[in-house]
């Protein structure tokens, strides 16, 4: 690995490990509840709400509703790839909607230093995080995000750019009603077979996760 290679890493580790450590204290002291919640329920598009709306009124049975009466949706399926989750942080005021976007699997590395280790292969998934509360959105994406195979392990980011596209700066700044995009990177066993991604706020110490199912 070159010189300038081995510094940018070394700035990007070094921010990743900041940004954690502050969100780990903010996370102390903010969040006295102590609970926590896996979130899959996909927040309702525009075009969603409005086909609700156009639903027959006066209580006459939706024709796609099955026998026993109850809506075809009740049991809403969970958040895919394309999906957004509204997402909260231990802060009231600071909330993001969160979008998996894609999910590129085993891209190469973005330079010829850069290559998983023997026995895995590279994951990118993009998210587009938009800052939806009264807070500026500052965070390192990369501590936020798992991914989860089938067996239930999970696998944490790896500090590694690939050719699926650019990644988040660290830390991404987002203002309020803006938004972001990038992808984080994983390695995982080349025989892995990911189920599941995960999403969090405040480094991934906020009380609510955001869960999508992949494939």
């Amino acid at each position: 690995m070159s010189a300038n290679a081995r510094r940018s890493t070394t700035r990007r580790t070094a921010a990743l490990l900041l940004g954690a450590a502050l969100v780990t204290l903010s996370a102390t002291a903010c969040n006295s509840t102590g609970g926590s919640s896996v979130s899959t329920e996909a927040k309702q598009t525009t075009a969603a709400a409005g086909s609700d709306a156009a639903k027959p009124a006066g209580g006459a049975p939706d024709a796609a509703a099955p026998a026993g009466g109850k809506p075809a949706d009740a049991a809403k399926a969970p958040a895919k790839v394309g999906d957004t989750i509204a997402l909260k942080g231990n802060d009231p005021a600071d909330t993001a909607d969160v979008t998996l976007v894609k999910v590129v699997d085993n891209p190469d590395g973005a330079d010829e230093y850069t290559h998983p280790a023997d026995g895995k292969r590279f994951v990118a998934v993009q998210f587009r995080i938009k800052a939806s509360g009264k807070k500026a959105y500052s965070d390192a994406p990369g501590n936020s995000a798992k991914v989860v195979d089938a067996q239930g392990q999970a696998f944490g980011t790896t500090i590694a750019d690939t050719k699926a596209g650019p990644s988040f700066q660290v830390p991404a700044n987002i203002a309020p009603g803006e938004t972001a995009l990038g992808f984080v990177t994983f390695e995982v066993p080349k025989d892995a077979k990911l189920d599941k991604a995960q999403f969090g706020l405040d480094s991934g110490f906020a009380p609510q996760t955001g869960q999508w199912k992949l494939g």
